[in-house]
């Protein structure tokens, strides 16, 4: 059964996979080009929509398997969403989890409508050091000089890329400053919402309370599309546009949030967090293939500026946190990281 293998992936599978996953986040810029009629908000219901079917769907697979293989072991009265969906109903930090990812998915989309992909990837992948900064001033976590230097230098790319843009959206009366600021501010609440989750995760795994990340992004999805429903009527999509917006949730969504998750269990979180900036250069490289977006100079100079910064952060980080918890876990096994 394809779900019990999931549940042994050696440290080289885990990679591999994890650059899949990659690969298959980075696909929403180049799709979103493709919708013809699709609006603004009608594009993120229909996502959020077909992620929360792929996953009621795919999870009670999931944890059957997990059950079999002995890595989720099931606890006297838990109640059929607990067993099937992995709901903790009675969990604060699992529905504040659940309301942050419904937050990244609606401001994903959006953010997308309004900009390019190239400033929406870039500034979504300043969520590492984010997090660094929420995790130092709600738990108290010391930050390294190295970090400090990071979140610095990657400011002064973000800083360079947006102002050289609005300089040239000035000059040029064809351009759309009011959605440039838009799509930014959009792309900004995706790494604040995800550095939030993550120290609430990280907090609740310290006191005890494991919560599977899996679920949680059920109801991210379940709520994004609850809320954005009534914002996205009248439909205009076409059946090509929810073909795509299909292939978006499940795909894009579903499946790639679900291994991320495993490939958490077998890798620590410098290689994830190193790993999953291949979703910015895979994310560009296709829009500009696959939608002829091609990105400016200024982007691509600001861009490697944080992509630079981050990676840096995370090798000289490397040995310090050899020790450090992973990300993810199931309730019956040790803590873990993201």
């Amino acid at each position: 059964m394809p779900f019990r293998a999931l549940s042994r992936l050696t440290h080289t599978q885990a990679v591999l996979l994890m650059v899949a996953v990659t690969l298959m986040w980075s696909i929403a810029g180049v799709v979103s080009r493709q919708l013809e009629s699709a609006a603004r908000f009608e594009v993120t219901f229909w996502r959020s929509a077909f992620t929360a079917l792929s996953l009621l769907l795919i999870l009670p697979l999931w944890r059957a398997a997990d059950r079999a293989s002995g890595a989720l072991v099931p606890k006297a009265g838990e109640g059929l969403l607990h067993r099937h969906w992995g709901v903790l109903p009675g969990s604060t930090p699992f529905w504040i989890s659940g309301l942050c990812w419904s937050v990244m998915f609606t401001a994903f989309m959006l953010a997308l409508t309004f900009t390019t992909v190239a400033n929406v990837l870039i500034i979504m992948s300043v969520g590492p050091l984010l997090t660094a900064l929420v995790a130092r001033f709600t738990l108290g976590q010391r930050l390294a000089l190295r970090t400090w230097a990071a979140i610095v230098a990657a400011g002064l790319g973000i800083v360079y890329m947006y102002g050289s843009q609005f300089l040239q959206a000035f000059g040029d009366a064809a351009v759309d400053t009011g959605a440039l600021v838009a799509g930014s501010l959009a792309a900004l609440c995706v790494p604040t919402a995800a550095a939030i989750n993550w120290t609430v995760v990280q907090r609740s795994q310290t006191h005890g309370e494991k919560i599977d990340l899996v679920p949680s992004v059920l109801l991210g999805a379940l709520v994004s599309s609850l809320f954005t429903l009534p914002l996205a009527l009248p439909f205009n999509a076409t059946a090509a546009d929810i073909g795509w917006l299909a292939l978006l949730g499940l795909v894009q969504l579903a499946i790639p949030c679900a291994l991320a998750v495993v490939c958490a269990r077998s890798l620590k979180a410098p290689e994830v967090s190193l790993l999953a900036l291949l979703e910015v250069i895979f994310g560009i490289l296709l829009a500009w293939l696959g939608a002829g977006e091609a990105p400016g100079r200024e982007v691509l100079f600001g861009g490697t500026l944080v992509i630079g910064a981050l990676v840096v952060n995370e090798l000289l980080g490397w040995r310090s946190r050899s020790g450090a918890p992973r990300i993810q876990t199931l309730e019956s096994s040790p803590q873990r990281p993201d």
